[in-house]
Parts: C-alpha cells; structure tokens; sequence
C-alpha cells in the first residue's frame, strides 16, 4: 500500500480530494492542481460548488481569471458528494474550527469530515488533517473513528496532521515559499503527506501528530501575546503622552533582540483570536493553567471599547456627546486587503456604539454588507467616501490600499486613527491610539 501510493504521488496520478473550500482548501486545491494533480474540492455548500465549476472565485488570493485556467486543463473541480471521497488516494480535511460561546473549542466540522471519510475510506489513503486544533485530536479523535472501519494505520491507510499557513492577502509569503510542517501517526504517514507537500514547498518532518498541532498553536499564540503586549504598551504611552508608533519604530533600528508588533483595535480572523484558546482549554485538562495566554486575550479583547473611549473622549473635548453622533467606520475586514470579517474588531467596535445610541455607517468594498449583533439587521456599505463632513467622526479600523487617505483627511472632522496611517502627517484632526 505504502510503495503503491508513494509512487502515485510522485509521478502525480494520485487523486487528491480537499474537504472544505474556504480561504485554506480553495488556494491548497489550486496549488496542488498546479503541480499537475487532479484535484476535487468537497464542499457542503452548494453556492460554492456551483462558483467553483463556472470559475467564479470567492476568494481574495485566488482570481475568477486563474480559477478559470485550471478549470481548463481538467485538473480541477468541486462536488458536493461526498460519496466520491471514496475515489481519491489523499484526503485532506481543511474545515474549520470557531470556538464555543464559553471558548472552548468546537471540532464538530471535524468530526463529521471524519466520519464522511470513514463511511468511504479504503486501503491506500492517505488522510491529512490541517485544522488548527488542539494536541491530540488526529490521534485522540481522529485515528479510533477511522480504525473503526478496521482497517490498520500504517498498514491499510495512512494519517497525518499539517498545519495551515495561509495569510491572506501576504504578497511576499505565499504556499510556494511557506515551508509546511508535516507530523504523521508512523513514519510512513509523516513521508507521504511530506511527498503531497513538496511538490509545491519545503517541508520541514516532526516526530507526531501531536507536535505538528502544537507547531501551528505555538505560532498564533506567539503573535497573540506579543499583540496584546504592545497594545498595552500602546495604553501605557497613551497615559504618558508619547507616540506609541515613533517607539516601536525607533526599537526596531535594533539588529538582534527585537522584533516589532504593532499595537490595533483588536484582532480578527480564524486564527490568532481563538487558537490560543484551543491550547488553553487543553491545558486545563491537564490542571495547567496559562496565564500568558489567558492574560492576552483579555488585553486584546478590550481594545475595541478603549477605541470607543478614545473616540467618547475626542467628541468631549469638542464638547459633543457620542449619543446620536455620526460615526463613520472605515474598513470592516479583519485585515488589509481582504473581505473576510470573521472576528473582526470592526464589528465589536460598531456593536459598542449601537449600545451606546451613536448613528453608525461604514464603508468597505471588500465587505459590501454585515450582520450587527448590536442592532440584529444587517448593516451595508456606504458607495463613496463623498461628504465626509457630515460625519463627527471617522474611524480607520482597516487601512484597506483602495481608500483615498488624502481625501478622508482633507474632508473629516476628525479621525481616530487606529492603524498609523497618517504616520507622518501632523494634524490637529488626526488622533492617535
């Protein structure tokens, strides 16, 4: 089984099937079927599936145009029967992974990827799981519902865990120059996931499964705790009056020793909001208690309500009150240049205003429409940045690279500025955080 299958990998016959087509199985799936692989992209949601086959793209790094390439040599396509799991050699599951309203962690798009490929699984598969999750759950939770079948890991069918690396919109880092890192149940495992990956990048072997999910929680923790210490550097110079930007960029001069994070309204996204949480709530089986990470999460959190104070405390001294003033949010993504809104701060910070009885409008062309908690019907983008002026205030919660910055600071009241965006320009209308 094992030579077999090694030898379909690298004269690339084998058949690879990508469970879930988000922002981390549509790029893998186009990577793949471009190193010459027939790729079949699972999906439960019809309207993606249909997207995928006419070569409509939905997500930001991949393009309707490229989509369509693909498309044409046959290497691609998107299905909905997940029956036909049984006709692929590799499986990888890229589903995700939210959190539970009390933070702990929901592997239930996992557990039912694994119970499809369990129902279809078949001598020589190789299974590869790269949701980020918490350490154990490929052996814990994954391996006994697939031995279920009886067939033997290592022997009949092989697993392994790769970490997803995707950040979107990073023009310098991408699939082909990410190294991926590769644990397997067996070393056989660990060699043929490493074989599906090289194709496309370097990979780097560790000794399990368990390491490898370590691996990806490591490295969002890491970001989320040096985060969370720079925003509460960034409350710090607040209170001491000095220019938390003009500090880190000085400290960055230093060639060793340092590396610079920069302080924001919060943080977004699938992954460094809530993977510290999945490492936290293993931690508390255990009786170990991570006060690093459970300290970081509630700095970050509260940033969206200091921006808010900030922007209550701004109108004060204009002698304004934030009940019915209009505020205007500039940019709704998580990050620059994208359109995902998942965890986004932006929609904290318009939900605290709601609360708070202000008049709320954004712009953002990434993110056309939004649901708000904070007032239960969806909220729409404005079409221009035309009459600024009648706005109080405008937030920069995401410095998107389409939006006219000179215009908005030639034509807004004022402008909380949480991302630097005018680092250089000095101007009594422009606040800082």
């Amino acid at each position: 089984m094992y030579k077999n299958l090694l030898e379909k990998i690298d004269s690339k016959n084998a058949k690879i099937g990508i469970i879930g087509q988000g922002y981390v199985g549509l790029p893998l799936s186009c990577q793949l079927a471009k190193q010459g692989f027939s790729v079949t992209g699972f999906e439960i949601d019809e309207s993606k599936v249909k997207m995928i086959n006419s070569g409509k793209s939905y997500i930001d790094d991949i393009s309707s145009k490229n989509l369509k390439e693909l498309l044409g040599t046959r290497r691609i396509s998107a299905d909905s029967n997940f029956k036909n799991l049984s006709k692929m050699d590799v499986l990888i599951i890229c589903v995700p992974t939210p959190l539970r309203k009390s933070k702990d962690p929901d592997v239930s798009y996992i557990l039912e990827s694994a119970k499809c490929v369990k129902e279809t699984l078949k001598k020589g598969q190789l299974i590869v799981l790269e949701s980020t999750t918490y350490p154990g759950t490929t052996e814990e939770l994954v391996l006994p519902m697939l031995e279920e079948t009886g067939l033997v890991v290592g022997k009949d069918f092989f697993l392994a865990f790769s970490p997803e690396r995707i950040d979107p919109s990073n023009k310098k880092f991408d699939m082909r120059n990410t190294p991926k890192v590769v644990g397997g149940i067996c070393a056989k495992c660990t060699d043929l996931a490493a074989k599906v990956y090289s194709s496309f990048t370097e990979v780097h072997k560790v000794s399990s499964t368990q390491v490898a999910e370590m691996v990806k929680l490591l490295e969002n923790t890491f970001r989320a705790v040096n985060i969370a210490l720079v925003n509460e550097v960034a409350l710090m110079c607040d209170k001491l009056n000095l220019n938390v930007w003009e500090i880190i960029d000085a400290a960055s001069t230093k060639p060793f020793g340092f590396m610079p994070f920069y302080p924001g309204p919060g943080i977004g996204g699938h992954c460094i909001p809530l993977d510290p949480h999945y490492l936290s709530w293993k931690l508390k089986t255990i009786n170990f208690y991570s006060r690093f990470i459970d300290l970081a999460g509630d700095l970050n959190a509260k940033m969206p309500s200091y921006v808010v104070s900030k922007l209550q405390d701004t109108l004060n001294v204009k002698s304004k009150v934030l009940k019915n003033s209009k505020i205007l949010i500039l940019g709704i993504a998580y990050k620059k240049d994208v359109s995902d809104a998942r965890e986004s701060p932006a929609i904290d910070i318009i939900n605290i205003l709601i609360e708070k009885m202000a008049n709320v409008f954004y712009y953002d062309i990434h993110v056309p429409a939004i649901k708000s908690c904070g007032c239960g019907k969806n909220l729409t983008s404005l079409n221009n940045l035309n009459n600024l002026s009648r706005f109080d205030v405008v937030v920069i919660v995401t410095d998107h690279s389409d939006v006219d910055y000179k215009k908005v600071l030639k034509n807004a009241k004022i402008i909380i500025d949480t991302r630097n965006v005018f680092k250089n320009i000095k101007s009594n209308k422009v606040i800082r955080i």
